[in-house]
């Protein structure tokens, strides 16, 4: 034996030999490390705290336009850790990191349309934004400035969607008015698109008389301004109408007389416009079917740019989504977002090329003047990221991740993107994430949990980006089915209107079948189903379990369980959203639907667990809604839990309160499925809990 090793000397093997065997004894050392154990008690290092804390989320990118400014780059970010506050950040080209703006004690985000976005813009050093607090316009010159009140008018106007225009040194944005709702004068906030000094606040109306209005944008030369309005029932993916008004020359005021309609109406939804620098108009309507970006030529025509079955941009739930931009040199060119594929189209050329950057989603595209290109991009495997293009050399850097962490990807699921049959002969489609952990496996011959997740809205879209809430129940053993039912975004108009007068019946129809599918082709144990959805996807969630046999649990996140209350007690931005998905809340036939759809109305034929989380400042779904249905639940002797959050709005924004939510939820369906869950640190009282 000594004489062989002396013969072969093991420690002179190439590098190439070493690094085989290195991997030989990584892979053997891994099959010895991993431990058998049931689907849903496997240990996860992707905790509530990790996918809450240290975490952010993006809402919105801008550059500034003066050319001082150039190789500056602003964003805004949820800090789940500080409260749910946004605030706004920078980074110069050529800098290391980046620099945040907003102090602590302010927060911006405005509240117009509830939803918000756009509550930014920037220029000349200067940033502009609406404080949470008082929805007043403040400004702030550096990082280290306190913000100065821009409108200290304390008469309830909110502002959003602001552009300031370089010619005119005027912010143009939509501002809604609550005054009249304060005081009782009248039942609804009023909507005008307006012109603000920067420098006293005051305001001039511009366009007014429609219930809505979206992306005031003035021409480069400062002589003429675009808007989108439109009017209930309506929804902005609905009919909305594209209108043009001249400026005076000092552009505080449209010129009489000029303002007209030049796209959209009759079931055409016209959104995001904008200009070419030869003040030429851009935008992007669904009259083919699918999103697709137009051009309004110099002759007048109507041009497809980039005819797709693809959606250029999606639903406008908030303001600010930019899915193309402008190269502001004037060489043509047009940074457009297809589905996931980010190119450049050429206005002069007509030509178009992809650009490859390594993600399969990008958003809130914005474009320098120093040809840089920013947006926030995600992909399966790598968290949301604020990212710069150089689409000269194609490199690609990232600024600003959602979040850091070193975990192994052994422990991501990626999703595989699946369609089934659903009722009436139709299809619907989703995302499939199998259980992953490269520690466990489970034992022969047994099959995962299922939990089928709804995303809100419901016209909404789910996507395959890294998504650490759907990890956090994949690495623990569960299999998980994101269903992008029909009424989704991304699939095309008709697929978006198939929801109409059925939401209530489709979402339901899809989700039951899409689990069923999964059960019938051995991927899932289907007597294991369970089904969650926050908001509208809350509403899904609820009425399916009361309607449907499918699942054995459910959890709410502020869902809707009362549709006659919805329709007659919410914001104004969805006070009319249900005539279409429903239809009109008028007469008693009518209300007699919205009543067969309600499963607050019909909890005798729920027969499953439920949980329900929601928080008690929700101005959407009013949270005595998940009360009644609690309290019905708990009544009829089921499996209940009811968490109800201090100081949260519609959707939760408080890192200890997401946690408390995510844990709550696998807690609540470990103790109904009767898996051992590794985490020993949740307990949450549940009611009637055998």
């Amino acid at each position: 034996m000594q004489r062989l090793l002396l013969q072969f000397p093991i420690f002179q093997l190439s590098s190439t030999t070493k690094s085989i065997a290195r991997s030989i004894s990584t892979i053997f050392s891994r099959k010895m490390s991993v431990k058998s154990a049931p689907y849903g008690s496997w240990t996860s290092p992707i905790s509530s705290k990790l996918v809450s804390e240290s975490s952010v989320g993006f809402q919105e990118v801008h550059v500034d336009s003066h050319p001082d400014h150039k190789d500056t780059v602003y964003w805004s970010e949820l800090r789940y850790d500080e409260g749910g506050r946004y605030v706004v950040c920078s980074h110069k080209v050529g800098q290391e990191g980046f620099q945040t703006w907003t102090p602590k004690e302010f927060n911006a985000r405005t509240r117009v349309h509830e939803y918000g976005g756009g509550a930014t813009c920037v220029y000349n050093g200067k940033i502009y934004f609406s404080d949470f607090r008082d929805q007043n316009m403040y400004t702030q010159s550096s990082p280290n400035d306190c913000p100065m009140i821009v409108t200290n008018d304390g008469t309830g106007w909110r502002y959003a969607d602001g552009q300031y225009s370089t010619k005119t040194g005027r912010i143009y944005c939509v501002r809604e008015d609550h005054s009249g709702v304060e005081k009782g004068e009248s039942k609804e906030a009023v909507n005008t698109v307006v012109t603000m000094n920067v420098d006293t606040g005051d305001q001039n109306v511009l366009a007014s008389g429609s219930d809505f209005y979206s992306c005031p944008r003035v021409s480069p030369d400062g002589k003429k301004i675009v808007w989108v309005q439109w009017n209930h029932p309506n929804m902005p993916w609905d009919t909305t109408e594209l209108w043009v008004a001249d400026l005076n020359d000092s552009g505080d005021a449209v010129v009489d007389g000029t303002a007209r309609k030049v796209a959209g109406g009759d079931e055409t939804s016209v959104i995001q416009p904008s200009w070419t620098c030869d003040n030429e108009l851009l935008y992007i309507s669904d009259q083919t079917d699918w999103w697709n970006l137009y051009h309004v030529t110099a002759s007048g025509d109507h041009v497809n740019l980039l005819p797709r079955d693809k959606e250029c941009g999606g639903p406008q739930w908030v303001f600010g989504r930019t899915p193309y931009m402008v190269d502001p040199r004037g060489n043509g060119d047009i940074v457009t977002v297809y589905g996931s594929e980010l190119g450049i189209y050429n206005i002069k050329t007509k030509k178009y090329r992809a650009v490859e950057t390594g993600f399969e989603s990008h958003v809130y595209v914005n474009m320098a003047q120093n040809g840089m290109v920013y947006c926030v991009a995600g992909s399966p495997t790598k968290f949301s990221c604020v990212i710069q293009i150089n689409t000269d050399n194609g490199k690609v850097e990232v600024l600003r991740q959602s979040k850091k962490t070193t975990l192994d990807t052994g422990y991501f699921s990626i999703a595989e993107e699946i369609t089934w049959a659903t009722t009436e002969g139709d299809i619907s489609h989703g995302y499939f994430y199998p259980p992953k952990n490269k520690d466990f496996k489970a034992p022969e011959g047994t099959l995962p949990p299922l939990l089928v997740k709804n995303h809100g809205g419901p016209t909404s879209q789910t996507s395959s980006t890294l998504d650490m809430k759907i990890q956090y129940f994949t690495s623990r053993g569960m299999a998980v089915l994101d269903v992008n039912y029909r009424g989704s975004t991304g699939y095309g108009k008709k697929y978006r209107h198939r929801l109409r007068r059925k939401w209530g019946v489709y979402d339901l129809d899809d989700s039951c079948t899409g689990a069923q599918h999964l059960a019938d082709t051995g991927k899932v144990d289907g007597k294991q189903l369970c089904i969650d959805g926050g908001s509208a996807g809350g509403y899904t969630t609820l009425a399916a379990i009361t309607f449907r046999n499918t699942f054995k649990a459910g959890a709410s996140h502020y869902g809707i369980g009362d549709l006659g209350a919805l329709a007659s007690d919410t914001h104004k931005f969805e006070s009319r959203y249900l005539d279409n998905m429903i239809g009109p809340y008028v007469t008693d036939e009518d209300k007699a639907v919205y009543k067969e759809r309600s499963p607050i109305n019909y909890i005798d034929k729920l027969d499953c667990a439920l949980a329900l989380f929601q928080g008690d400042e929700d101005k959407i779904v009013p949270p005595n809604q998940a009360e009644m249905m609690y309290n019905a639940v708990k009544a009829k002797g089921l499996p209940t839990m009811f968490v109800l959050f201090k100081g949260e709005q519609h959707g939760f924004r408080k890192a200890e309160n997401i946690q408390t939510a995510l844990d709550g939820e696998f807690y609540f369906f470990s103790k109904v499925f009767g898996y051992e869950p590794a985490d020993k640190h949740i307990n949450l009282p549940i009611d009637n809990l055998k």
